[in-house]
């Protein structure tokens, strides 16, 4: 698995469409958003301010996380160091690339995650148990 530079990964923009009558903004993710095709989207809710989501890296997933009601904050680890982001605005996103750790936590009440991802679901691909992610030689 290669090493990934935490610095590197920032919030990317989403497009923001401002309705000048009022009717409210609109955020378009396309395909030149981000480097993969979509092949899942699922959406995370009703998650309870104490609980931590994810706690897993992958070897070949990649994933964009979008807090597109309230926040959340997501703590990357490549193994070496840690880094954490908030998540409170529908039209910024964050891509998490295969080989970094990732943890969701602080879920504002009513957050929800929304999740777009480059492969459908594979066991195979989860690393879930942390001590095995940080035994794996990066290059």
């Amino acid at each position: 698995m290669k090493y990934v530079d935490l610095e590197a990964i920032t919030l990317k923009d989403i497009p923001k469409i401002i309705a000048e009558d009022g009717r409210g903004n609109l955020s378009v993710v396309e395909k030149e958003l981000l480097p993969y095709e979509i092949k899942r989207v699922y959406y995370l809710y009703d998650v309870p301010s104490d609980s931590i989501r994810g706690g897993h890296a992958h070897k070949e997933l990649q994933q964009f996380l979008i807090a597109v009601s309230g926040s959340f904050s997501v703590v990357l680890d490549n193994g070496k160091e840690r880094k954490t982001f908030l998540l409170n605005r529908p039209n910024k996103g964050l891509l998490i690339p295969s080989g970094v750790w990732r943890e969701l936590e602080n879920f504002s009440a009513g957050a929800v995650c929304l999740s777009l991802v480059s492969q459908e679901y594979d066991e195979d691909d989860y690393i879930r148990d942390y001590t095995d992610f940080k035994s794996i030689e990066r290059s």
